[in-house]
């Protein structure tokens, strides 16, 4: 199960996706910042919309641990579900399993911004004005 810090997590998409990481960003309104990112190592299983709000995170259920355990072969050290409202008519779920899990806070800017302060940065696609 994950624990999150304490903030208004209501907003949530995917960040960065590459084959050794997975960077989930959060906050309450993800338009312009982030201020939460939950970064996975090494995914091996991602079942995730791309746009999600309100996330209930909880434990796996057994099918989901088999799943797993079928398409990977084993079970890796982190394995993340989750219910969200992802804009259908139903929760959405998600399901992320990979090799290490880091809760990153910090203010994550989402568009060109100079002289960042100590703890703040700029989201992977950001780039400078020409």
């Amino acid at each position: 199960m994950i624990v999150l810090p304490d903030g208004s997590w209501w907003d949530w998409d995917i960040v960065a996706w590459d084959p050794g990481r997975l960077r989930l960003g959060a906050g309450s309104d993800i338009s312009y910042t982030h201020g939460l990112e939950l970064v996975f190592s090494d995914p091996v299983f991602v079942m995730c919309p791309s746009f999600f709000q309100d996330p209930v995170f909880r434990a796996p259920t057994p099918d989901e641990v088999r799943l797993i355990a079928r398409q990977v072969g084993e079970i890796p050290p982190v394995l993340i579900a989750f219910e969200a409202d992802a804009g259908g008519p139903g929760p959405a779920s998600g399901l992320v399993a990979a090799g290490q899990l880091d809760i990153v806070q910090g203010t994550v800017f989402r568009y060109w911004r100079g002289n960042l302060e100590a703890g703040e940065r700029l989201a992977p696609w950001v780039e400078p004005p020409p």
